[in-house]
Formats: structure tokens, sequence, C-alpha cells
């Protein structure tokens, strides 16, 4: 889209919020809709091929308004939450629409995700003892894992739950595999600790790294520990027939997450998550006081009982526009497009013999370092960055410092492989000809 047209929906948006403020007195004070109205009034699944502006805009009269912030919130929530499911081809045990004690939420961040999954599976566990035996599971006897290349944010999850942490050693190809797994849950229950949770990682942030979660969640489902998966970057490929093989084993998860304003032309915040029993996030979560009581509860999801804050915003209209406006097919090339961007990055790489790819690229990310010392690494990103071109961002692995060139922004296009690739040069040759490292 023209820059021209985008001011023009624009202004017609705003135009359309201050219309509405204007005569807001002339509408009803509460909705009159029923539950499950918006799933009368639109598709179950996203359009192939892109839809206009103008249809778009004349269904938020059609759709929305009936329902104004609630039902409609929800409820679009619910049939968005579908549509992404059935994009990624997810089980249909992970979708409202399999009329299941499965379904998705949106939250903020995959972070977020991470944690009410794990609180979730905490409180199921207590919850399991004390039925089976009254007693109260000590807490610090609870005990998670992840890989040793997990994001923080599992461990931090661990901190804010008052709960164990374990992190765990990956192959070759950075993957967590299901024997490791397995022989750390037999040890740590020797040691009379209760393993309860277990997040693997599809897309790693250090290095866009898959852990194998047919063998994880093989063993989840023998050891009875509940499996969340994290694919907060990678999970938006996903749609795409030629890396949904990566998501193979998501059937023995009990939740998965990714976030759409990472890599699906969402705006951020947009974290979307599925669980295959809501009913354990709900028993975690809810707390229900006479003012929040309402006469449709239990005919559609409550969402305040699946996430940690009570208030929520209208996130699934974001989902709503971006779906219909680009269809599946323009979603889908655009992560082709990226990936083939990336691509043509590690090719420049691996044709200047003074460069090296470290990991295998799949996705949009290629990490790659000079060869030579860390110390000389440091610095050609340390010049990368203070020239203020491009950005560039580091990581460790095994005890290895290595640049990360992410493909991640909406218009990059080859001009922009090129210009980055011409800065890493010149950073590069200004660095060598120094001579201090």
């Amino acid at each position: 889209m023209e820059a021209d047209e985008f001011r023009r929906y624009g202004k017609q948006m705003v135009d359309f919020i201050a219309d509405y403020i204007s005569s807001i007195r002339e509408r009803r004070v509460l909705p009159d809709v029923y539950p499950g109205y918006i799933r009368d009034l639109i598709p179950d699944h996203a359009p192939v091929e892109g839809e206009s502006w103008e249809e778009v805009f004349k269904d938020i009269e059609r759709v929305i308004m009936p329902g104004a912030s609630s039902p409609a919130c929800t409820e679009l929530e619910m049939m968005m939450l579908d549509w992404l499911g059935k994009m990624l081809h997810l089980p249909k045990e992970f979708l409202f629409g399999s009329k299941g004690p499965g379904g998705g939420v949106i939250q903020g961040t995959a972070s977020e995700a991470t944690l009410v999954a794990l609180l979730s599976a905490r409180n199921k566990v207590i919850s399991a003892s004390k039925r089976n035996s009254k007693d109260d599971v000590p807490m610090e006897k609870l005990i998670c894992y992840a890989s040793d290349q997990a994001h923080s944010s599992v461990e931090k999850a661990a901190m804010l739950g008052g709960l164990k942490f374990r992190s765990l050693p990956v192959d070759d190809a950075l993957s967590l595999r299901g024997e490791v797994l397995r022989a750390a849950i037999l040890e740590d229950r020797a040691k009379g600790k209760i393993p309860f949770l277990v997040v693997g990682t599809l897309g790693t942030t250090n290095s866009c790294a898959f852990d194998n979660i047919k063998e994880l969640g093989e063993v989840c489902s023998e050891e009875n520990l509940w499996f969340h998966i994290d694919a907060a970057y990678a999970g938006s490929a996903f749609i795409c027939s030629e890396f949904r093989h990566l998501l193979d084993g998501v059937e023995n998860a009990d939740s998965f997450s990714m976030n759409p304003h990472k890599w699906l032309l969402v705006n951020f915040d947009c974290s979307t998550m599925w669980i295959k029993n809501r009913h354990d996030v709900v028993e975690a979560f809810s707390v229900n006081p006479l003012y929040l009581k309402h006469d449709k509860e239990g005919q559609i999801p409550d969402y305040r009982h699946w996430q940690i804050p009570l208030g929520r915003r209208f996130r699934s209209l974001k989902l709503w526009f971006v779906f219909r406006m680009f269809g599946v097919k323009r979603l889908q090339a655009y992560i082709r497009k990226h990936v083939d961007l990336a691509h043509e990055f590690e090719e420049q790489v691996k044709k200047d013999e003074r460069f090296e790819v470290v990991f295998p690229v799949t996705l949009g990310l290629v990490c790659f370092r000079v060869k030579g010392s860390d110390a000389l690494n440091g610095e050609v990103l340390r010049h990368i960055n203070e020239r203020g071109r491009i950005t560039l961002t580091p990581t460790r692995f095994k005890e290895m410092y290595v640049i990360r060139f992410a493909v991640c922004s909406k218009d990059t296009e080859r001009e922009d492989i090129s210009y980055a690739w011409q800065e890493i040069c010149y950073a590069t040759s200004h660095v060598l000809a120094a001579g201090n490292l």
C-alpha cells in the first residue's frame, strides 16, 4: 500500500471514532446480541486472498458495533484464534470450533504466555495432590525444565512462581532431546523433587534453533508433565507448508504460543496462546467477585480467567484487519521473502573468506562471525553499531562470540541486504586495517 492510502484509511478510521463518540447517546448502553453472535456473521477461516479496506471497514459497524467492546471483544478473539490456528494446522483440540475444552487467547507477550502456562501447571499439580492425598505439595520441591538456549523469560517465570528451574544441555544442533529430559526427570525425582513443567522452544532467540518437540512431548506424556511450546518468533513461519514440519509434535503439548507481532505484520502487542484444556487455566486464575458477575456467565469463555491482568485491550481487531486485508497467500509470501533475503545474506557471508556462518540458516536469522578472536568480533560489531546505519546484536555459544543478522522489517528489500553487507564489510576492513586485535 502507498502512503496516501494509509493516510486515507487512517483518516476514515479517526472520523469513525469521532462520529461514534459524538453520537454515543443514541446507542444502547448494553448490547442486545446473543452469545456466539459473531460466529454467524463472519467465515470460520481466514481468506486466502486479501480483501479491500472498504470491505473490512463496513464490517466494523455490521459485526463489531452491535456487541460494543464486549462481547464483541471476546467473540472476535475466539474466532481469530481459530482462524490462525487453522492457518498453522494446529490439532483441532486447540480450537474453539472443535466444541471441546481447548481454545486460544491473546496475551501481551510470549513471556506472559509462559508465566500463564507455568502457573496453570503449578496449580494443576498442587490440586491433584490435594485430591489424592489431602496434603499440600511443598513448593520448594516443584521443578521445571527448558534448554540452555531457551529465552530468559522461562527462568524468570519460575522465579516469579517461586519455583526451581533447571536448564538442560542441547545437542550439536542446539536442540533439547528427549533422553536428556528423561534423565533429568529421573534424577530429580530420586532427589525427592517434583517435576511438573517443560518448556520447549521453536526458534531460539540466540540462533533460531529448534528443540525436538516430538521427543519432549512423548516424555511429558509418559511422565505426566505439562508441556508448553514457545515459538514466539518462528511460529509465524508455520503458516507456510515448507516450514510446518517444524511444528510436528505439537499434538502432545498442553499449551503453545507464538507472536504475530514479531513476524506476521501485526503491531505490538499481540501474543497468541492456545491451550488444550482451558479449565486448567481458569482454575488457576479464577477470582469472581459479585461486581464482575454477569448473566451470560458460562455461555462463552471469560478471558479475565485466562490471564494475569483483569482488563484487556481489543487486540483481535488487529488480527482481523491484517488477515482480511492481506489474506493467507500474501502473509505466506511475506514470510518466504524474508527467508529468501536471509539466505541471500548467508551467501554473501560464505563468499567472503574473512567470515563464517556459525549456525544453519532456517528462517530469517543469520548467525555469523569474523574468523578470528572474540575481541575482533566485538570490535567489528561495536564499529557497525556506532556508525548507526544498521544495527546488529551479539550472542555467545560455547564461549564463542557470534554476531546476529535478522531480516525483520516489513519493508526490507534486496538492496537493503546489499547495503547492510557493505556496512559490515566496511567496518570489518576498518578494524582489520587498524591491526590492534
